[in-house]
């Protein structure tokens, strides 16, 4: 395929985004942490749920300068506590950004 056709060939095609979940394993005082960092585009919510098996703890970090969806982040983390997978998940809320100037 010559350059010339990539105009016509669509853009999907052609790059196909991987998904990447940043993992992390924490120690502190002889407790072992291992930390999912699964994003929250709207196209990899959806594969959230495949990692609430024996999750323990959930950090649910919202954009607290973006008031604007507020809400959809309320009712995101509604749906997933709805899960039975996460019933005794303990919950800690992050309301990140808070230093940045709200205009």
């Amino acid at each position: 395929m010559g350059l010339k056709s990539l105009d016509h060939f669509p853009i999907d095609k052609l790059y196909q985004k991987l998904i990447v979940f940043n993992v992390e394993t924490v120690e502190y005082k002889n407790i072992s942490f291992t930390v999912w960092d699964v994003g929250g585009q709207d196209k990899i919510r959806p594969l959230w749920r495949h990692y609430f098996q024996n999750t323990q703890g959930l950090i649910f970090v919202v954009d607290s300068n973006d008031r604007e969806r507020i809400g959809e982040a309320r009712e995101e983390l509604m749906r997933m506590l709805a899960e039975d997978e996460l019933r005794d998940a303990v919950l800690l809320i992050f309301a990140n950004k808070q230093d940045l100037l709200m205009l």
